[in-house]
């Protein structure tokens, strides 16, 4: 955030809500005073269960500011994932919002850890913190009273400003720990490879701010960039095209879902706005079809410049051309300072053209919290093993063609097949589950629950939904149940999926 650089500029617009830069560095720093009034300091941790909006990013800041540690999660998620979660890193405070105030402080014996819960709305307590009356603070009722003078502390780079949780294994968690350091160069780096400067205009839409793509990819690197963020709420897509022509934006990152949305939007209704604002689309999360991409560009007159990346190396770190000239299907070249190989099984280094897992080296984390054998695991040597399979090719150009690693994308979403597994094994009628991956056109994959069910007992596909529906958040939530009679784990214990799929006759994510 470069208040002193960018000044009066406006750094956010939410509906009628306008923050130049300079307001947005006033209110973060009454927002660290406002949680160093609660004793929070540097190396204490601060959930973010909440909602996109310009309050997540001033909290955002006035965490970071006074060296404590950010920790933004999925205000989707269920009791039993926050439970998980909590019980991992065990946050000092906790700011948060409807429903999830409700969810959280109707359970709140369960963490005796967390000393403070903020909330967005209306303040309920008359002593500050939590448990004394059984109210909470409001973070937007104690914010006015702050003194916005800057605190006099600064951070060491090496801090961790974020301990990131993705939507994948929140059952059996792995919290992502990334330095002060490592995010500032992601968020200098991918404001190269967009070309962003501090003309652009960038939506927020259905990207949200506790993933890595929404609050690193657009979020920070829009603001240390001097751009301006453009906050979207729901999932319109007249709304969101309207905005464009309105607000003259200029840079739309998005998933391949969204574009999906997009092209069939245009297919069905026309483009009626003007959309000449735009210079650049980009997109990531999971694989852009090349169909897909055509179709865009066909309909909308812009390329789509894939990235990838992991929120073990904080972001993206490799991105098409934004001008368009990159190889359909590639997912671009590394940007400065990263690197990209493919190794075979044995780790040694393949040449161009051969596939074999990718791996990378770049604004690594630090490691997992708490979690050194898992550390050790996916980073050998300074290279992160990402999982995933492709090539490069005599150019440069990277390709991904498979994942090594057991996971669900829909909607650009990752879920680990466990967490459905888990829940769905201690219904009392489950002897064994299987989750997979379904490619499906618009989504990306669609989510398939394959179960056994114990000798002589019945169940229907309502009785597995609710199950997943108390315990899940809603997009881990299988679409199908698919019963079977047959045994799914081998006699070594363990399920062969892709075994699995060819007996049940379903695609591949990948083609073979």
């Amino acid at each position: 955030m470069a208040a002193d650089r960018y000044g009066d500029k406006t750094a956010i617009i939410s509906g009628e809500r306008r923050l130049s830069y300079k307001d947005l560095d006033r209110e973060s720093n009454r927002a660290a005073r406002a949680f160093s009034q609660f004793g929070i300091c540097r190396g204490d941790k601060v959930a973010f269960l909440l909602g996109n909006s310009p309050d997540f990013i001033i909290a955002f800041f006035g965490v970071v500011k006074i060296g404590a540690v950010a920790i933004p999660l999925d205000p989707k998620y269920k009791l039993t994932e926050l439970t998980a979660l909590f019980n991992d890193f065990q946050p000092d405070l906790l700011l948060t919002e409807s429903p999830c105030l409700e969810t959280v402080s109707s359970a709140r014996d369960r963490f005796p850890f967390l000393k403070h819960i903020l909330s967005l709305g209306p303040r309920t307590s008359t002593k500050p913190g939590i448990g004394q009356d059984g109210g909470t603070d409001s973070f937007t009722y104690l914010l006015p009273l702050k003194s916005a003078e800057p605190l006099l502390f600064e951070p060491a780079e090496d801090d961790i400003a974020v301990i990131a949780y993705t939507s994948g294994a929140s059952l059996s968690p792995h919290g992502i720990m990334l330095s002060h350091q490592s995010m500032a160069f992601e968020a200098e780096i991918s404001g190269e490879g967009f070309a962003q400067t501090e003309k652009d205009i960038v939506p927020v839409f259905a990207l949200p701010l506790h993933h890595a793509a929404g609050l690193t990819i657009v979020g920070l690197t829009s603001l240390y960039r001097g751009s301006t963020l453009l906050m979207i709420s729901g999932m319109s897509i007249s709304n969101l095209l309207e905005t464009i022509e309105k607000e003259k934006a200029t840079l739309f990152i998005g998933v391949p879902f969204i574009y999906s949305l997009m092209v069939q939007h245009a297919e069905e209704e026309g483009i009626k706005n003007d959309l000449n604002s735009l210079r650049l689309c980009a997109g990531g999360g999971s694989p852009l079809s090349v169909e897909l991409s055509r179709r865009f560009k066909e309909l909308y007159g812009h390329h789509i410049a894939q990235f990838w990346g992991l929120t073990e190396i904080s972001a993206h770190i490799t991105v098409q051309a934004p001008d368009g000239s990159s190889i359909p299907g590639s997912i671009g070249k590394p940007l400065r300072g990263c690197e990209v190989r493919v190794i075979d099984a044995t780790g040694q280094e393949l040449p161009p053209g051969r596939t074999g897992e990718l791996i990378c080296r770049g604004p690594l984390m630090k490691g997992y919290y708490n979690n050194p054998k898992a550390t050790a695991e996916i980073i050998k040597n300074g290279w992160l093993q990402t999982g995933d399979f492709g090539h490069i090719d005599i150019d440069g150009n990277i390709f991904i063609t498979g994942r090594k690693k057991d996971l669900i994308i829909p909607k650009g979403q990752n879920i680990a097949p466990s967490d459905i597994e888990t829940v769905l094994l201690k219904h009392p009628k489950v002897a064994e589950v299987a989750a997979l991956g379904i490619p499906d056109d618009s989504r990306g994959e669609v989510i398939i629950a394959v179960i056994r069910l114990k000798r002589e007992q019945t169940a229907t596909e309502s009785d597995m939904r609710r199950t997943c529906l108390e315990n899940l958040a809603n997009f881990k939530v299988p679409k199908e149940y698919t019963f079977v009679d047959f045994p799914l784990k081998s006699a070594e214990g363990k399920i062969d999926k892709k075994a699995l799929r060819k007996r049940l006759a379903l695609p591949p994510v990948f083609p073979e």
